[in-house]
């Protein structure tokens, strides 16, 4: 008797180890800042966009149920490492500083910084031309850093839109932003424009904690399959034509 009861509790443990792999495998809690079209944003109160559909897609390939989680961009990287979210994908930037604190995984897109003017100045070409001027920045942005490390000072927003908006009433003389972000703007909102000068390029990854390595192999070969079975070229197509 003892013993049958003995093997019951080994079955009663091993069914309750799976049942938690399961439940651990099952979500996948992804934060982002749904304030960067067409990457993510909101569509009556619904976060759409290239990153959405995307990692949508992974989660797919993954075998797992992606849950989003809508944050300020400066905090989505304290999110991931104190664990109230499993990945960042957000537009962001694979930068040296940024990979000091975690791991990313292998990009997905390319972008460049650019410059956002209302269409009558005729002052503003490059960077090199902002000095002296009235410049907005996204916080913790790439943007941000690259105007910090110009060594020239800056009005920090939130939201983009928000610089955007002050750009439109006259507080400040330049936004500057991602390439496809700002076109989105610059399409959508008459009188504005980009100036002719673009930033380096720059890779976008999905960051994930240093110590989730297998996470970031899954993902790795997630990617590698929807850039190999065309879903990727779907999703790409959808917004950027």
């Amino acid at each position: 008797m003892k013993k049958v009861f003995k093997v019951c509790g080994i079955l009663l443990a091993m069914f309750m180890f799976v049942a938690c792999g399961k439940e651990e495998k099952k979500v996948l809690y992804v934060g982002t800042n749904a304030e960067f079209p067409p990457f993510e944003y909101l569509e009556k109160d619904q976060m759409v966009g290239f990153d959405i559909d995307f990692i949508n897609a992974l989660g797919k390939e993954l075998g797992k149920e992606i849950v989003m989680k809508d944050m300020s961009f400066d905090g989505l990287l304290p999110a991931l490492q104190s664990k109230k979210v499993d990945i960042v994908i957000a537009g962001m930037t694979a930068s040296e500083e940024r990979k000091n604190a975690v791991n990313f995984s292998e990009p997905y897109y390319s972008a460049n910084q650019v410059i956002v003017l209302n269409e009558n100045n005729t002052d503003i070409k490059d960077f090199e031309d902002l000095k002296d001027k009235k410049i907005g920045v996204m916080l913790g942005f790439t943007g941000d850093l690259v105007i910090t490390e110009m060594g020239l000072p800056s009005e920090k927003f939130s939201a983009a839109y928000a610089g955007i908006m002050a750009l439109q009433n006259g507080k400040l003389d330049a936004v500057v932003l991602d390439s496809e972000t700002a076109t989105s703007y610059v399409k959508n909102n008459k009188g504005l424009k980009l100036a002719e000068g673009k930033g380096e390029s720059e890779d976008y990854a999905i960051a994930i904690r240093k110590d989730d390595k297998q996470l970031l192999e899954d993902i790795n070969k997630a990617i590698v399959t929807l850039k190999s079975n065309g879903e990727f070229d779907k999703i790409l197509k959808k917004y950027f034509n």
